[in-house]
């Protein structure tokens, strides 16, 4: 049974949305510190204190669902675009999401362990055009399960935007 961590309709500017521990400030600019030796570039786990993930949505709100489990969940081919990286909690920090400035933010109540992120998205390229658009276009699951720790892995990509995320951002590191 999934842990729900987050289920909400996050309202971010420039897609920015962070996962942080401890005194961490999140991504500010700098993809070398998330994206170092990754191949992909939508999810940056590179860093020791967060995991920067990049909405398609430059502003605006975009439906993020994250949840914890007990191990690996199986794919569902409803979303288009699929990104694992593998990331450690540490022991004695707390757990938190921001957006950009910290415009919004909350509590995770997620334990300290190393654990695989699966990030998968639908409507991207609805949310990289719908920056005015009325409602919600953009759509996020963040799934997290204890693993050893193991490269980055593009799972699937069917948006435009996140092909062009990838060869950006991720392709050249």
């Amino acid at each position: 049974m999934p842990h729900v961590l987050l289920d909400q309709v996050i309202d971010t500017d420039y897609g920015q949305f962070d996962l942080i521990w401890g005194e961490g400030e999140g991504f500010a600019g700098d993809w070398d510190p998330f994206f170092a030796g990754q191949v992909n570039g939508l999810v940056g786990g590179a860093a020791d204190d967060g995991v920067y993930i990049s909405l398609a949505r430059r502003s605006g709100g975009s439906q993020v669902r994250a949840v914890l489990l007990d191990g690996e969940p199986a794919g569902d081919p409803i979303w288009e675009d699929v990104v694992e990286i593998s990331t450690t909690v540490p022991e004695n920090v707390p757990v938190r999401w921001q957006t950009w400035a910290v415009e919004e933010s909350g509590r995770l109540d997620l334990p300290p362990a190393t654990y695989r992120l699966r990030v998968s998205a639908r409507g991207r390229d609805a949310g990289n055009e719908g920056e005015f658009a009325e409602g919600v276009v953009d759509f996020y699951l963040l799934e997290l399960w204890p693993s050893p720790s193991a490269p980055d892995a593009i799972i699937r990509t069917a948006s435009e935007n996140a092909a062009r995320w990838h060869r950006e951002v991720g392709g050249r590191r």
